[in-house]
C-alpha cells in the first residue's frame, strides 16, 4: 500500500463528473473494464466495452489509452479488432497513436524467478505468469497463501544487489515483480506527450493499488482520478464497480458525438 494514499470515509466518496470533451481517458483493464477471473486468460470482456471505447476514441480525438499490468498483445487480443494507444506490463510496454511499440526490456533477476517458481511447484493453485520486464505470482485460487508469497519474494529481493532496481507490487490476489523506473504514472506522463493526448485533461480510471501511480500522475497534471471499488486511494472520485464504470462511460457516449455523426451503438449505451 502506498504510504500517501488516503481512504475517504464512505459518505464522502462521490462519483466523477461527466467526462469532458477535452479529456484524455486513461483506463485500466482487469477489474475496471472486465471482471477479474481465477486465471488471466479466463477473463470475459463485457459486450459494452468495445463499442464504448471505439466511440470514445473517436469522440476524444484518439485520446483513449488502456493502461494495464497485462502485455499490450493481450490487451489487443481482448479488444480485437480495436487497437488503442496502450501501456502494458505497468509501463514496460508503451504504444502511442502512431502504433509504434516501445519496450523497456529487462530480465527479472534469476533468484526472484526461482523463488516464485519454487512456490508454484510446492503449492498447487499458485500461478506464475512471465511478462516482458518482470513476472506475476497469482494466488487467487489460494488466497491464504498471499502472505507466504509476499514474504518469499521479499526475502529473495532483499538478498539481491539489484534490490533498488526492482520492486514487489501487490494487486488483487497477485504480486508482481517490476522495474522501479516504470509505472503506470510514468506511462501516462509519456503518453501525454503524444499529439492525440497533448493539451488534454488527463482522467485515469483504475481499481487497485497498481493504478495509484496513474491516478496521482493524472491529478498532478491538473486532471482527476477515479477509483473503482473499495480500497485506499488518492483519487478524487469513486465508482462502485464495473457496472458503474459502464454507466459513467455510457453517459459520455450519449453526450459526446463521434466524428461523422450518427447514433452510438446500442451496446455502448447499456
Amino acid at each position: 500500500m502506498m504510504q500517501d494514499e488516503v481512504t475517504p470515509p464512505g459518505p464522502q466518496r462521490s462519483g466523477p463528473p461527466p467526462l469532458p470533451p477535452e479529456a484524455a481517458l486513461f483506463i485500466d483493464f482487469d477489474g475496471t473494464l472486465a471482471p477479474l477471473a481465477p486465471r488471466p486468460q479466463d477473463v470475459q470482456v463485457p459486450e459494452w466495452v468495445l463499442p464504448t471505447l471505439r466511440h470514445l476514441h473517436g469522440a476524444l480525438g484518439g485520446a483513449v489509452a488502456v493502461i494495464s499490468g497485462r502485455p499490450v498483445a493481450q490487451i489487443d487480443g481482448f479488444l480485437a479488432p480495436l487497437q488503442l494507444p496502450a501501456a502494458g506490463v505497468h509501463g514496460v510496454e508503451r504504444r502511442g497513436s502512431n502504433g509504434l511499440l516501445r519496450v523497456e526490456a529487462a530480465e527479472p533477476p534469476a533468484p526472484l524467478v526461482a523463488a516464485a517458481q519454487a512456490l508454484v511447484a510446492e503449492h498447487p493453485g499458485l500461478l506464475f505468469e512471465p511478462k516482458t520486464g518482470g513476472f506475476a505470482l497469482h494466488f487467487r485460487s489460494r488466497p491464504l497463501l498471499g502472505g507466504l508469497c509476499h514474504d518469499t519474494l521479499q526475502a529473495a529481493l532483499r538478498a539481491l544487489p539489484e534490490v533498488l532496481t526492482w520492486q514487489i507490487m501487490g494487486g488483487h490476489c497477485v504480486y508482481e515483480i517490476k522495474q522501479r523506473k516504470v509505472s503506470k504514472g510514468v506511462a501516462l506522463a509519456a503518453l501525454q506527450q503524444d499529439p492525440c493526448f497533448a493539451g488534454r485533461l488527463p482522467v485515469y480510471v483504475g481499481d487497485d493499488v497498481t493504478d495509484e501511480d496513474g491516478i496521482a500522475a493524472a491529478q498532478a497534471a491538473g486532471g482527476f482520478g477515479v477509483r473503482v471499488g473499495p480500497g485506499a486511494t488518492q483519487a478524487r472520485y469513486w465508482l462502485e464497480d464495473i457496472d458503474a464504470v459502464s454507466r459513467w462511460l455510457g453517459d459520455a457516449v450519449r453526450r459526446l458525438p463521434a466524428p461523422g455523426g450518427g447514433s452510438p451503438p446500442p451496446q455502448a449505451l447499456a
